[in-house]
């Protein structure tokens, strides 16, 4: 059941209903499907932020047990706060609920109506310090892309919504059928709970700036050897020191940061589309031990390698190796 109000989030909202959607006509089952309703103060129509229109039912509609219920964020949230009977609603209906979840600024409405004291969250990065001040019995995980605690589960912004709501179809269908469900939609791949807000897809974005930009494609071109900053400071022509400080300004992490996410990145690449041997993965990725990349890759993914091919197998994602002979 999701719950909408006026100037909430369009894609809080459809990016959840579009990976269940799906999910229903992949497992051709109404049995095993999702039932998805609309609820609001502001039925029968609701106009989001955007401006985009959903047809909901009222909040009395919502009577009864509830598997899964979704609070969207959007710009309408701050007067949405002070109404006190949506809030009360809220705190109603989460006791009848499997599952509650929200994205975005939706954490907010959560934590108004008392459920997320002493528990952990996640809201966009924008506003996680707010989150923290005006809700100070919430533990507020300003970097995760969303956060599972007990039956909450919180997203941050916008896009998150969609790799939250992979993850609980993961829970209810298993691995292999999320993976065949994330393929179908032309997601890349699937993100977890754990990884950042700024994703590798933003760290591979280029700098403003030349020199800056300059190293970024040459760290690029050298991911199977190991570099150091002076020598990517040198390619830019600059001192070390210099470099490391225009390069945290430009890109938002440090260059040793950079390099490591970038060959994370690589290596999941190399995972999900050939099959390569680990080591050999490793070796192309500038990993020197097997064992360091063992260690930073479960450490960034919270899988191993083999874990995270296996998954990506399991959904053909990866081409089998070929017979012997």
């Amino acid at each position: 059941m999701i719950v909408t109000y006026a100037g909430c989030q369009a894609l809080d909202v459809t990016g959840p209903v579009e990976v269940l959607d799906t999910a229903n006509r992949l497992l051709g089952d109404p049995e095993s499907g999702y039932q998805i309703e609309f609820v609001s103060p502001a039925a029968p129509l609701v106009r989001t932020c955007s401006g985009v229109v959903i047809a909901a039912d009222p909040l009395e509609a919502g009577l009864g047990p509830i598997d899964t219920l979704l609070v969207p964020g959007g710009w309408g949230l701050h007067d949405t706060l002070a109404d006190r009977g949506l809030v009360t609603w809220i705190g109603r209906a989460a006791g009848r609920s499997r599952r509650v979840t929200s994205v975005c600024g939706g954490s907010f409405l959560l934590a108004e109506a008392g459920l997320l004291g002493g528990r952990r969250a996640t809201t966009h990065w924008a506003y996680t310090d707010d989150l923290a001040r005006r809700y100070p019995e919430v533990t507020v995980e300003s970097d995760s892309i969303f956060v599972w605690d007990g039956p909450y589960v919180t997203s941050a912004g916008v896009s998150t919504g969609i790799d939250m709501t992979l993850a609980l179809v993961e829970e209810d269908h298993g691995a292999a059928f999320t993976l065949e469900l994330a393929r179908f939609l032309v997601l890349f791949f699937r993100r977890h709970g754990g990884e950042s807000q700024v994703s590798s897809i933003l760290d591979a974005q280029l700098a403003d700036s030349s020199p800056i930009r300059g190293a970024q494609e040459w760290i690029m071109d050298n991911l199977d050897r190991p570099v150091s900053v002076s020598q990517i400071a040198e390619h830019a022509n600059m001192s070390a020191r210099n470099f490391a400080r225009v390069f945290r300004r430009e890109v938002g992490i440090t260059p040793g940061q950079y390099v490591e996410r970038m060959r994370i990145a690589q290596a999941r690449k190399l995972l999900e589309t050939t099959d390569l041997p680990i080591r050999q993965v490793a070796r192309r990725c500038g990993f020197t031990a097997p064992e360091t990349f063992f260690r930073r890759f479960g450490r960034a993914l919270e899988v191993t390698p083999s874990e995270y091919r296996h998954r990506f197998q399991s959904s053909g994602l990866v081409p089998e190796p070929a017979p012997a002979g």
